[in-house]
């Protein structure tokens, strides 16, 4: 099977190596942040010191993923419906 355009030039290894670069960009940049929001989501109000720290650590790592779906999530708190003052 012939592929299209350019890259029907490109060697059986060199699309090899796209396919794992682009597996390696999507796990970093959308299913890792995805989990890590999730994660957060579940238990933020139960962790433990190391734990935190771990998270912290994890959100220094895949800041550029976090940054991308933050304008899509919604973290805060319920309140108590509408006050009456």
């Amino acid at each position: 099977m012939s592929l299209p355009g350019p890259l029907a030039d490109l060697s059986g290894q060199t699309l090899l190596l796209l396919g794992v670069y682009g597996a390696l960009a999507a796990a970093y940049l959308v299913v890792v942040p995805l989990l890590l929001y999730w994660w957060m989501g579940r238990r933020w109000t139960v962790m433990g010191k190391i734990e935190r720290t771990a998270v912290y650590g994890l959100v220094f790592l895949f800041f550029p993923g976090l940054i991308l779906f933050a304008p899509f999530l919604n973290f805060r708190l319920r309140g108590q419906g509408e006050s009456a003052a």
